[in-house]
């Protein structure tokens, strides 16, 4: 009975050696270092939980924790609801060249987000492209600095976001659907069922699982993402387009208050451990 459970554990003890020395060690540093008042080099101070206590009142973090949450909109689901349906287009449709379409929809996954940053920081250039574009149809009233301007930089942060997930949520709905027994369509279509009706009887309960990892990984990179926010708008303007994982950028090394970093980071992986969690179990219980 011994060797039944310490096998399996010897077997598991080098990837946990290299997880804990990787994720696990630094993760625990972090929150010991959020229990401090820390200028990153030098004496530090214990103050217990009193950095949690200040993010509590703290302006700077609700509006990055609110602009998180929207930009989980853009990068989770938007992109879930079209790679759903132009997914299920295809899947019907049967396009020719299906391999060459997938690799091309899936690279912004492969190219470097801060290339793609700097890419549509000129798109959106008070001359670039988009404004251009919007000039030349008769549309010059709409045109501004979209990554300057509060109200728009954002969305606009947000829409590369949308840009960028779209591929890999539409990758992962057509390999799910690619499953499918052939011969449901068939069944459903000689019943008389259309289009829609096929999509909410067959395909769209066939690719629940799917539908839960895409979200489960859009989600993380939407409360994660930091390169499009620097490269883009730097947080600003203002604190418009702040978000967790900037603000513990900007209080580490901006501020030097690396307890304060900390907190936000430890409070930014609950908060992704929590949702996740939440929408791993959703997706369990319906499938």
């Amino acid at each position: 009975m011994a060797r039944s459970w310490v096998t399996p554990l010897l077997f598991l003890l080098p990837a946990f050696a290299v997880y804990a020395a990787f994720a696990l060690y630094p993760l625990g540093r972090a929150a010991q270092f959020s229990l401090f008042e820390w200028r990153g080099f030098g004496a530090s101070t214990f103050v217990g939980l009193q950095n949690y206590v200040d993010l509590a009142g703290d302006a700077a973090f609700r509006a990055a924790i609110g602009n998180a949450l929207v930009l989980i909109v853009f990068y989770a689901v938007i992109p879930l609801v079209v790679g759903l349906v132009l997914a299920a287009i295809l899947r019907r449709g049967q396009v020719r060249g299906m391999g060459f379409f997938r690799t091309v929809i899936f690279l912004p996954q492969v190219i470097a987000l801060v290339v793609v940053a700097v890419a549509w920081r000129q798109i959106y250039s008070p001359v670039g492209p988009l404004n251009q574009v919007l000039e030349a149809v008769g549309l010059g009233g709409l045109t501004r600095g979209w990554l300057g301007d509060p109200g728009t930089a954002l969305a606009s942060v947000g829409f590369i976001g949308t840009w960028v997930e779209m591929g890999l949520v539409m990758l992962l709905m057509l390999s799910g659907m690619s499953r499918i027994p052939a011969e449901l369509f068939e069944a459903a279509r000689l019943d008389g069922a259309g289009p829609v009706k096929e999509f909410f009887a067959i395909t769209l309960p066939a690719v629940r699982g799917e539908i839960t990892v895409a979200l489960v990984l859009t989600i993380i990179a939407a409360l994660k993402t930091f390169d499009l926010v620097y490269m883009t708008t730097s947080g600003g303007p203002g604190n418009s387009t702040t978000v967790p994982s900037y603000e513990v950028y900007f209080r580490a090394f901006d501020l030097r208050e690396v307890g304060s970093a900390s907190a936000v980071a430890i409070v930014l992986t609950l908060l992704i451990f929590a949702i996740n969690v939440g929408v791993t179990r959703i997706g369990e219980r319906e499938s």
